[in-house]
């Protein structure tokens, strides 16, 4: 996580709503991380300095922290090495560890917006709100949103809900941030049990046309109109934005509001944990646009204030999975308790994260064991579908997708996907009635889906099946993807294996160019450069092909295209040999 960042009070002529929110934090961002290192250190240890750039390169956050430290021993005031090293141990979420770190940073005049963060993480913890104050009267800002809403919620850890509410409005104000401002001045309300306030609050964002829920904000809503007796209406908020889903807690929150019971508003009930949703909400927001590892700075400084928030738990398990650091992604799925709501979700994300490590009996483990502990829960069998079919394990595969798709209601809107993949997983087992009744019935529910088109079309080709039917199929997806080069090839194998050459040949060229390391792909293009008599550049495709490591058969019977020419091979497989290319018509 290099770079010598100098980003406290960093000022924007744009609020910080939904796009430019994200592009503000994502310039940001970008300073922090990808600046050059210009430290130049008085006594340095190189072996420590280069370990810990090289750990920085590669997101490698432990190791970042331990050299970092290290290097810090020789040059304990230079400003890249204590950046550095601050964010390494947010990364890791060792908050405590980060603090003393910003206090040095703070104490040497630098200007760094995570040192700033970092203490006022330190004063919400400890609720010394005076703190914050003083801290941002010398210019120690993170940025306006963080600044305006921290400043509210400290006056109300003060015990002073005007100049809290006050401060709010302030943040409404300002350009572009007044949905942020209205959802906290609600929690803020309602933490203090003022529901009436809450509601006409978020009455006023949607009028103002500017309400967009969040999973924490329409519970929260839900949560308050129960309170006020008005469990309706707050059906029609978690239907809103929930739907049909089939997340236990959702369903456990529906189930309590469609008996009328009253639900307990408990999504934001103090100023800290009214910091924390600052921190998440910056994280949601510039999540996708700005490096992982900067978000990821945020879920760390959200769980640090809030370590209930599952949500946040996630987010950052899966940050950590995309910056490839698996074991900290494990530890963090880990950490979800067996009780809370989303263990499930926790335990797909873990397993998921073992698999992508290469541990994949111990990912089929976890799902096994959450198949049994969970099994009502359709996407539990899905996914433990998903990790058999990339296992191989195509028949335990196609049993699993069928439990999720015995159990997922009619009407769900991820039923085509399941028989999708079930689909390949009977190709695989070679039940192709099977399959192409999968995937005839995910076209049901996803009619001219380009995915489903082409594998099925490609797979009738392959069969000789239905050849104009299959055409249609990947002439239609390769209208809607026809930038997709696998998608591209199959619209050139099927004119081939019709007999339609020279039509072939543009597309297998442009499918090569689309994908050109692919060895299947160069293997179809000699093919077809052979079938229209280019027996030199035949031989270069499979030649090609080849170096790009094929599976064993398809490396088998290349080599024989390249030693016999394409139709005595085809002739020994009991096919009509391609004429064309020896000129015998």
């Amino acid at each position: 996580m290099q770079g010598s960042c100098t980003l406290g009070s960093r000022k924007t002529d744009k609020g910080f709503f939904v796009t430019v929110l994200r592009r503000s934090f994502s310039a940001i961002a970008m300073a922090c991380l990808l600046s050059p290192a210009t430290a130049v250190l008085a006594d340095p240890n190189a072996g420590s300095y280069l370990a810990a750039r090289h750990a920085g390169t590669v997101n490698d956050f432990v190791n970042g922290a331990a050299y970092f430290t290290k290097s810090l021993i020789a040059d304990p005031t230079n400003a890249y090495l204590l950046e550095n090293a601050l964010t390494s141990f947010i990364a890791l979420g060792q908050i405590d560890r980060a603090i003393p770190v910003a206090e040095v940073i703070v104490d040497q005049g630098y200007q760094s917006q995570m040192a700033h963060l970092t203490l006022n993480l330190q004063a919400a913890r400890t609720e010394s709100w005076s703190d914050i104050f003083t801290s941002l009267e010398m210019g120690q800002t993170v940025a306006p949103l963080v600044d305006g809403l921290t400043q509210a919620w400290a006056h109300l850890g003060e015990g002073d809900m005007s100049k809290a509410l006050a401060s709010f409005d302030q943040v409404i104000e300002g350009e572009g941030m007044a949905l942020y401002g209205l959802t906290h001045k609600a929690y803020a309300l309602a933490s203090v049990g003022d529901f009436e306030g809450a509601d006409a609050v978020f009455g006023a964002a949607a009028k103002a046309g500017v309400l967009r829920y969040s999973a924490r904000s329409a519970v929260a809503h839900a949560q308050i109109l129960s309170q006020l007796g008005r469990n309706d209406d707050a059906l029609a908020v978690v239907d809103t934005l929930f739907g049909n889903g089939t997340d236990p807690a959702i369903a456990e929150l529906r189930a309590k509001l469609t008996a009328g019971e009253g639900v307990a508003f408990d999504a934001i009930t103090s100023p800290v944990q009214g910091m924390a949703d600052i921190y998440h909400a910056v994280a949601g927001a510039v999540h996708g646009d700005a490096p992982d590892a900067y978000t990821l700075l945020y879920t760390r400084a959200a769980t640090y204030l809030d370590p209930d928030n599952t949500a946040t738990v996630l987010m950052t398990a899966e940050l950590l999975a995309n910056l490839q650091q698996y074991d900290l992604a494990n530890e963090t799925y880990a950490s979800v308790s067996r009780d809370d709501p989303s263990f499930h979700a926790a335990e797909m994300g873990r397993a998921e994260v073992l698999a992508d490590a290469g541990r994949k009996d111990a990912a089929i483990e976890v799902l096994e064991a959450l198949a049994r502990s969970h099994p009502d829960l359709p996407q539990v069998h899905a996914s433990k579908g998903d990790t058999l079919r990339r296992s191989e394990r195509f028949a335990e595969a196609v049993a699993a997708y069928t439990r999720a798709l015995d159990i997922y209601d009619s009407a769900s809107p991820v039923k085509w996907f399941v028989h999708y993949t079930r689909g390949i997983a009977n190709h695989k087992v070679d039940n192709w009635a099977g399959a192409e009744a999968d995937f005839r019935a995910a076209l049901a529910l996803r009619p001219d889906h380009p995915q489903v088109l082409n594998y099925l079309g490609y797979s009738l080709v392959e069969r000789g099946e239905k050849l104009d039917e299959a055409l249609s199929m990947i002439e239609t997806a390769a209208a809607a993807r026809p930038d997709n080069g696998a998608i591209i090839d199959s619209l050139g194998w099927v004119l081939f294996q019709l007999g339609r050459y020279e039509e072939a040949v543009g597309y297998m060229e442009r499918a090569a160019s689309l994908e050109p390391v692919d060895p299947v792909i160069n293997d179809h293009l000699g093919d077809v450069y052979w079938a229209v008599g280019r027996e030199t550049e035949a031989h270069f495709q499979w030649n090609r092909a080849l170096s790009f490591d094929p599976d064993d058969t398809d490396a088998v019977r290349i080599r024989d295209k390249l030693t016999r020419g394409l139709d005595l091979v085809l002739r020994d497989e009991g096919l009509d040999p391609i004429r064309v290319a020896s000129g015998n018509k």
